[in-house]
C-alpha cells in the first residue's frame, strides 16, 4: 500500500509513525466507509497522543481532506455500542488537527463549520463527560481561527461571540476556554464585538463581577486584569455589575498589596470611571472614604513615578500611570462639583492639596522630558491631565505653571502645524488623483482643545498673559479658531465631536475677549486679528438663526463688537456688506433678548427674557450686557450704524416695549444697558433723536430712572 500512497515517512519518524503511515494508506485505499472509519479511528488516536509534527499533520490532511470529516459532522447515527456523538467527535478531532496549520485554519471549509463549533460549545446536551474531548477539540479549532488575520471578524460575523458568552454565563464545560477566547475577540475587534452582542457581553460582565466580589484568592487579581475588557465605553448608573465591582475593588485597595496586585485594581477603577464617572462608587460615608483613598493612591503613584523620572521604568508603567490620570481627572471633577459630590468639604480641601503635589510632579516630568520626546503619547496624556487641572485651578503652583507655559504653547503649536501639513498633503493627493473627497487624516493629538479652558483663566492674569503673548499664543489661537470654525461650518463630524468643536470656539472667544480688554493694543498690532474679524463679520448672519447655537452666537456677537471698537479704522469695517450684515445680525441678537409679556395676573405687561433665550440665558446673560455696552461704544465710531438701527426697527420696538411694561419689571441693570444705547443714538443721529422724542423718550427716561438719557434729551 505504501507504494500506492505516495507518502514517504521523514527520516527519524519511520518507527515512531509507522502505524500512522499504515493507517493513512489504508484510508486512501479503503473500498468502503467502514474501512475508512477504522483507519481514521487509529489516525485520531495518534493525533490525540501528540505523536505527530506539523508536516505529518499536513500529510494527514492531504490523505483525508475535508469531505469525510464533513460527512462525520453531519451524521446523525452512531455505531452500535458507541456514544451518540462518536462521528461528530471524530470529525472535530480531525478538524482540530488540520487547524494547527494556519493556512487550513482560514480555509473556507473550516470557516463554514463555525456554526457547528458554536453549537458544540454552548449546547447543554453535551454536558456529559464523554463529550468533553469533543468540546476541547472545538475550542482548539476556534483558537486557531482567532489566530488568523481575518479570524476575529469571521468569528464575530458567524455568531461565535454569542455562543462563547452563553458558554461562560451557563458555565458549560470549557467555560474557562470560552473566557480566553472572549478576551481575544475583545482585544482584536472590540468595537465590532460591542456592536454585535452588547447584551451578551454585559451578561458575562455581570457574572464576572459577582465572581470578582466573592473570590478570596489569587482568582480575584486575575479577574481584576480581565474585567476591563468587558466594561463598555458607557455604563448606565444602575447597572447590575457596579455594586459587586465596587465591593471587590474596595476589598483590594483597602488591603496591603504589592504593586503587581494594586496596579490592575487601579486600571479597573479607571476603566469604570471612564464608563460611568463616579456613579460606580456609592454615595455615603463608605463610598466617600473609598473614593478619597482611590484618588490618594493615584496621586501617590504619580508622584513616586514622575519625581524619580527613570524614563526606562516609566515606559513600563505608562498603562497604570494613564489609569492614575483618569482617577485624578475624576477627583478634580468631584472637588469642583457643588451638588452631589462624593466628597464633603474637608475631604475636598485635603484632596486638592494632594492633587497639587501630584501635578507638581507632572510639571516636573514635562519640563524634563517633554521637549526630548514630544511624540510620546504619555507626554500628550500628561499635558491633557494638566489641562484638566488648569481648567479649574490656576492659583496654586502659579510660578511652576508660568515656567511651563512656553513649553505648552510650543507643544500645542507643533501638534497643530503637523495636523495642518497632514491635511494639506491629503488634499493635494486627492486633487492629483482626481477624486472627489477623502476622509481627513486622524488628528493624533489636539492639545489646544484641552488647554483652552486653562488659557481662558491664565489670560485674565498679568504674568501668564505676558508670557503667552511673548510666546506667540495669540497668533496660534487665531489660527486654531479659524481651523475649528471651518470644521464647525462644514458640520461633517459626529454629534459629540461637533459639540466639542463648538465648545472650543466658545472658549476661544472668551480668551480673545480677555486680550481685547486687558491688551487692546495687541488687537490692532497683530495681523491675525484682522483675519479673525473678517471671519466674525461673515459668520454671524448665518449663525444667528440657528437657535441651538445661541451661546456661540452670543460669544461671536460680543467678541465682534468688542474688536470692532478697537479696529474701527480697519477697511473691512468701513461700511462693507460684511460689516453691515454683522451689525444687523448683532442688532437682532440684542433686540430679541427681552420682550414684553403678560405678568402673573395676566393684565400688567412685564419685561422678561425671551422664552427662546431662557435655556441659554445663564450662560449668555453677561455676554448680552457686555454686547450692549460694546454696541453703544460703536455707535459714534460708525456713522452708518444709527441708520441700520432705524431700518431694523429695533429703536421703535425698544421704545414701544418700555412704554408698555410696568417700570418695576425692568431690572436696573437692563435699564442702564438700554439707556447706554439710547443716549449714544440720540447724540449721533438726528433721525434717531427725533424717533426717541416722538415716542415720549423724556417721559420714558423719567419713568424708568434713566437719568443720563433724561439729561441728554433735555439738552436737545
Amino acid at each position: 500500500m505504501a507504494s500506492n500512497s505516495g507518502i514517504v515517512p521523514e527520516d527519524g519518524e519511520s518507527s515512531k509513525n509507522a502505524t500512522l503511515e499504515r493507517c493513512l494508506n489504508v484510508f486512501r485505499d479503503a473500498s468502503n466507509d467502514s474501512e475508512q472509519l477504522a483507519a481514521l479511528l487509529l489516525v485520531t488516536k495518534a493525533v490525540k497522543a501528540g505523536e505527530i509534527n506539523s508536516k505529518t499533520r499536513r500529510r494527514i490532511f492531504d490523505a483525508v481532506g475535508f469531505t469525510f470529516p464533513n460527512r462525520l459532522l453531519t451524521s446523525k447515527d452512531a455505531p452500535e455500542g458507541c456514544p451518540q456523538h462518536t462521528f461528530q467527535a471524530l470529525g472535530l478531532t480531525l478538524l482540530a488537527c488540520f487547524c494547527t496549520d494556519p493556512d487550513l485554519a482560514r480555509h473556507p471549509q473550516i470557516l463554514n463549520k463555525v456554526p457547528i463549533f458554536n453549537d458544540v460549545i454552548s449546547s447543554p446536551e453535551l454536558a456529559e463527560a464523554s463529550c468533553h474531548a469533543m468540546i476541547d477539540d472545538t475550542y482548539q479549532c476556534l483558537r486557531a481561527i482567532l489566530a488568523t488575520p481575518k479570524g476575529p471578524r469571521e468569528l464575530v460575523n458567524r455568531g461565535t461571540l454569542q455562543a462563547l458568552c452563553a458558554a461562560y454565563v451557563n458555565h458549560c464545560y470549557g467555560f474557562e476556554q470560552a473566557l480566553q477566547l472572549l478576551v481575544g475577540l475583545l482585544t482584536a475587534v472590540e468595537a465590532k464585538c460591542w456592536q454585535r452582542a452588547t447584551l451578551d457581553l454585559l451578561g458575562v460582565l455581570n457574572v464576572l463581577s459577582a465572581e470578582f466580589q466573592k473570590a478570596e484568592d489569587m482568582t480575584k487579581f486575575k479577574l481584576c486584569e480581565i474585567l476591563p475588557r468587558f466594561v463598555p465605553h458607557l455604563l448606565p448608573p444602575g447597572s447590575e455589575c457596579l455594586p459587586p465591582l465596587y465591593r471587590g475593588l474596595s476589598s483590594i485597595l483597602t488591603s496591603k498589596l504589592s504593586p503587581a496586585q494594586r496596579d490592575p485594581a487601579l486600571k479597573l477603577a479607571a476603566c469604570l470611571s471612564q464608563a460611568c464617572g463616579s456613579k460606580w462608587v456609592p454615595a455615603g460615608s463608605a463610598g466617600s472614604k473609598f473614593f478619597a483613598l482611590l484618588a490618594n493612591l493615584a496621586c501617590v503613584e504619580v508622584r513616586l513615578t514622575l519625581e524619580e523620572l527613570d524614563l526606562a521604568e516609566l515606559s513600563k508603567k505608562q498603562e497604570v500611570m494613564a489609569a492614575c490620570y483618569v482617577v485624578m481627572e475624576l477627583a478634580i471633577m468631584e472637588c469642583t462639583r457643588e451638588k452631589g459630590s462624593l466628597l464633603h468639604d474637608a475631604q475636598k480641601v485635603q484632596l486638592v492639596g494632594i492633587l497639587g503635589e501630584a501635578f507638581r510632579a507632572v510639571i516636573h516630568y514635562l519640563r524634563q522630558a517633554g521637549r526630548k520626546k514630544p511624540e510620546d503619547p504619555f507626554v500628550f496624556a500628561s499635558v491633557r491631565i494638566l489641562a484638566a487641572w488648569l481648567a479649574e485651578e490656576t492659583s496654586s503652583l502659579k510660578q511652576e505653571i508660568c515656567d511651563l507655559l512656553p513649553f505648552l504653547i510650543q507643544y500645542a503649536r507643533m501638534q497643530f502645524e503637523e495636523e495642518r501639513k497632514s491635511r494639506s498633503s491629503s488634499q493635494r493627493e486627492t486633487e492629483q488623483a482626481g477624486q472627489g473627497s477623502t476622509p481627513e487624516p486622524i488628528w493624533r493629538g489636539d492639545a489646544l482643545r484641552f488647554l483652552l479652558p486653562g488659557l481662558s483663566h491664565l489670560t485674565a492674569e498679568d504674568q501668564p498673559r505676558e508670557i503667552l503673548i511673548s510666546e506667540g499664543a495669540p497668533i496660534l489661537l487665531c489660527q486654531y479658531f479659524l481651523h475649528r470654525w471651518e470644521k464647525f461650518v462644514l458640520n461633517t463630524e459626529t454629534v459629540s465631536a461637533s459639540k466639542s468643536v463648538e465648545s472650543s470656539l466658545q472658549t476661544s472667544c472668551e480668551i480673545f475677549l480677555n486680550f481685547v480688554v486687558t491688551a487692546p493694543d495687541l488687537i490692532s498690532r497683530e495681523e491675525c486679528f484682522a483675519a479673525l474679524m473678517d471671519t466674525l463679520l461673515k459668520s454671524l448672519p448665518s449663525l444667528l438663526p440657528q437657535r441651538e447655537h445661541l451661546t456661540l452666537t452670543a460669544n461671536v456677537t460680543t467678541l465682534g463688537l468688542m474688536m470692532a471698537k478697537r479696529l474701527f479704522a480697519y477697511p473691512g469695517l468701513q461700511g462693507t456688506p460684511e460689516a453691515e450684515g454683522f451689525f444687523v445680525a448683532a442688532i437682532r441678537f440684542l433686540a430679541d433678548a427681552y420682550v414684553p409679556q403678560p405678568g402673573p395676573d395676566g393684565e400688567i405687561m412685564v419685561l422678561s427674557v425671551n422664552p427662546a433665550y431662557k435655556a441659554a440665558w445663564p450662560a449668555i446673560r453677561e455676554l448680552w450686557f457686555l454686547s450692549m455696552q460694546a454696541f453703544a461704544s460703536c455707535v459714534p465710531l460708525f456713522l452708518w450704524l444709527p441708520q441700520d438701527v432705524l431700518r431694523s426697527g429695533w429703536l421703535q420696538e425698544l421704545l414701544a416695549s418700555l412704554g408698555r411694561v410696568t417700570p418695576k419689571s425692568v431690572d436696573m441693570e437692563v435699564a442702564r444697558a438700554y439707556q447706554g444705547i439710547l443716549v449714544e443714538l440720540a447724540r449721533a443721529s438726528q433721525p434717531c433723536l427725533e424717533m426717541i422724542q416722538q415716542h415720549q423718550g423724556l417721559e420714558l427716561a423719567s419713568l424708568h430712572g434713566m437719568a443720563a438719557l433724561e439729561q441728554c434729551l433735555s439738552e436737545q
